[in-house]
């Protein structure tokens, strides 16, 4: 039974890795398509921290070593700025798109649960539902127009879940909104005021309370496999 369990298991493994190589692939493509300039700053990273190493090594006469304890620091830092830059191009691929908002909300994998689209008005504009240990954060993206369809949707939340704190953000670059690459950290910044048992309460009241079946913007952002979009 060992030897079958082992014959197996270098499957999944591989199948991980091909899921890896592709999501690096995509990024690798949409960051050349909306951030083409992210790849100077990579290189000349790269070059500047080995540069450094080297100079410092020359300095201490050990050249070689400071070489090559440089050399991997350099590829680190050279790829933590083609992740940056990266997640960036994501939100640029999707700012102009329908549900964009949502899409960003699906992503925070943990402390959030999002139901997308649960008002809409006829010019798309859009109201998004987030429950969390900071209450219920409602999201609206669109035209100015949708302070309304924020306004109906927190008498609806006040009258199904009276109590419970309530949070407005419109996701846009004006004054006042927050923007679309700040959203998650904004979410996660919001105050505690929900013990796990509340959370856990209010998403149960909110289950008949639903949303709308809409396009999710696709994108290299890791979306929630357990999020599930409730349809009426």
């Amino acid at each position: 039974m060992s030897l079958f369990k082992r014959k197996n298991k270098p499957e999944p493994v591989a199948g991980e890795k091909q899921g890896q190589l592709q999501v690096l692939k995509d990024a690798f493509g949409l960051t050349r398509k909306h951030k083409p300039i992210a790849f100077l700053w990579m290189m000349l990273s790269f070059a500047t921290v080995l540069c450094v190493g080297i100079i410092i090594g020359t300095s201490l006469d050990h050249p070689v070593y400071f070489t090559l304890i440089s050399l991997p620091l350099a590829i680190l830092v050279a790829f933590f700025i083609f992740t940056r830059q990266a997640n960036t191009a994501a939100f640029l691929s999707i700012q102009d798109q329908m549900g964009a908002g949502a899409s960003v909300l699906m992503a925070i994998r943990k402390g959030f649960t999002t139901t997308p689209a649960v008002n809409v008005s006829r010019n798309q504009d859009m109201v998004h539902r987030s429950v969390g240990r900071a209450g219920i954060v409602l999201v609206g993206e669109g035209t100015p127009a949708v302070r309304s369809l924020l306004q109906d949707e927190r008498r609806k939340m006040e009258r199904f879940v009276p109590g419970v704190a309530l949070t407005e953000v419109i996701v846009g670059e004006l004054s006042g909104q927050v923007p679309l690459r700040k959203l998650q950290g904004h979410l996660k910044k919001l105050p505690k005021k929900l013990s796990k048992d509340q959370v856990r309460e209010v998403r149960n009241r909110l289950k008949a309370v639903g949303g709308l079946s809409m396009p999710i913007p696709k994108g290299p952002m890791a979306m929630n496999r357990n999020a599930k979009i409730p349809k009426r």
